[in-house]
């Protein structure tokens, strides 16, 4: 068994390291990675990116562009015939209408291939012509990526860990009382089975819209076909010891392992393993607005998303031994247009600052990162109002809940990233003397120009840290 897994990875690792060579001689490709957690704006990244990526008049930052090299960009049939396209169109017809409006939520694994035609710099510039650069983007659910950490961890692990967790959290008080009153150890009874992932699920659900980011495992949430199966019917319980072999307790532990080899380990090695630059998007400001809880929440969540990854330089020995690793990862605070641009470097020291600890591993392993802030889709504008004497610096913009313009000022953000996560750390309920507001806002109505792209911020700085160098 261990030398038939041995060699199928070295079969995988020559298979990728001749995909490797292939692409350095002929068409290079690149594979981007986008995630996030939920209502992070994956969706609208992905789509202003690649409207943007083909109509370039608003991506200076871009240096293929600026400097005139980057000829094209054209869609293509995406490489994997059983990955579902990343519907391109409809999204960005949601965001261009004539009442337009933010297009659904990531909820599986998608793709989209768009091919850039672009002319060599420097010395090889008068000797070749433009050579095609394949960007191939894969979009799939934060929640799912969170699993990966399952796989080290037994049933009775994680189901420790997973009701201690809740302990202190009034969402899970149904959850709870009705497993600590479970008796694990009796045969398995499908309708308690099926009883306790429900409301297993249920409490996942709601400690989602309350803030918490540690909503594992993540197809609880975004089933797709798998709803119902057995695979999505357990649930944590405590501990027990002498359990027969037809107990509830031995079922759930069967199903949890099931459940990391048969949905986990499929998506690691059929699409994480294969990504070589990637972007993790974090709505920090709705974590700030939630609590000190939900900013502590989501850097530990922040932590175990990049362990899940590979982290390092894609070296010849690398690919063929470990197979391809990371090579750039942005965090990108979304979401900026709901400040004025006097607070995005605040932002940005924030979000640096909630993943130092997870920068620092990446860093120390060979991979280059970034935090920015950034608005994929520019939905506000600037204003400066007069309130008692004091200048606010505002943003403008078309309620979604109303659909009324109104001016907001969500309140200053510290220069001193500590205190915001300083209280985080420390378990506080609130901020003692500061209130953060963050209001949803629709999306502006667009009159684009030939050649423009949706308005947007740093998206053109986020493509040329990611791809930049490729082009």
């Amino acid at each position: 068994m261990v030398i038939s897994s041995l060699a199928d990875g070295l079969v995988r690792g020559l298979e990728t390291v001749g995909d490797s060579i292939n692409d350095t001689l002929f068409e290079p490709v690149i594979r981007l990675g986008v995630t996030g957690l939920a209502r992070s704006g994956k969706t609208v990244f992905i789509t202003s990116l690649v409207a943007n990526l083909m109509d370039r008049g608003r991506m200076p930052g871009l240096v293929a562009a600026q400097e005139g090299r980057f000829e094209a960009a054209l869609l293509q049939p995406q490489p994997d015939d059983t990955v579902p396209r990343f519907d391109f169109e409809t999204h960005l017809g949601a965001l261009t209408a004539s009442a337009p409006h933010w297009p659904d939520s990531t909820r599986a694994v998608s793709e989209l291939r768009l091919s850039l035609r672009v002319r060599p710099s420097g010395l090889l510039a008068g000797l070749q012509g433009a050579r095609t650069v394949h960007l191939d983007i894969v979009d799939y659910p934060g929640e799912w990526l969170l699993d990966l950490a399952l796989l080290d961890k037994t049933y009775a692990q994680w189901s420790q860990e997973t009701l201690t967790r809740l302990n202190n959290r009034d969402v899970a008080a149904e959850f709870r009382a009705l497993a600590q009153a479970e008796d694990a150890t009796q045969p398995l009874d499908e309708p308690r089975a099926q009883a306790l992932a429900q409301a297993f699920t249920a409490y996942l659900n709601a400690a989602r819209q309350a803030g918490f980011y540690d909503c594992t495992p993540g197809r609880f949430l975004l089933p797709g076909d798998l709803a119902g199966s057995p695979v999505l019917t357990f649930a944590p319980l405590p501990p027990q010891t002498n359990t027969s072999r037809r107990s509830l307790w031995r079922e759930m532990d069967r199903r949890y392992e099931a459940y990391k080899s048969q949905v986990v380990k499929p998506f690691f090695r059929d699409h994480f393993s294969r990504i070589d630059r990637q972007v993790v998007l974090v709505d920090a400001l709705g974590a700030i607005h939630k609590g000190p809880q939900a900013v502590e929440d989501m850097r530990g969540a922040m932590t175990d998303i990049l362990s899940a990854f590979r982290p390092g330089t894609n070296a010849f020995l690398t690919r063929l031994l470990l197979g391809k690793r990371v090579e750039k990862i942005l965090f990108a605070a979304t979401k900026a247009d709901h400040l004025h641009h006097m607070q995005h470097g605040r932002l940005t020291a924030i979000i640096e600052a909630l993943i130092r600890d997870a920068r620092d591993r990446a860093s120390f392993a060979g991979a280059e990162t970034a935090a920015m802030a950034i608005a994929s889709l520019r939905a506000t504008t600037e204003e400066t109002r007069n309130h008692g004497g004091r200048e606010l610096n505002c943003v403008r913009g078309t309620l979604l809940e109303t659909g009324k313009a109104a001016a907001f000022y969500p309140g200053e953000l510290p220069e001193d990233p500590s205190q915001v996560l300083g209280p985080a750390r420390a378990g506080a309920d609130s901020w003692l003397d500061a209130e953060y507001q963050v209001m949803n806002f629709a999306p502006a109505r667009l009159n684009l120009k030939p050649g423009d792209g949706p308005p947007h911020i740093r998206l053109d700085r986020a493509a040329q840290f990611l791809i930049g160098d490729r082009l």
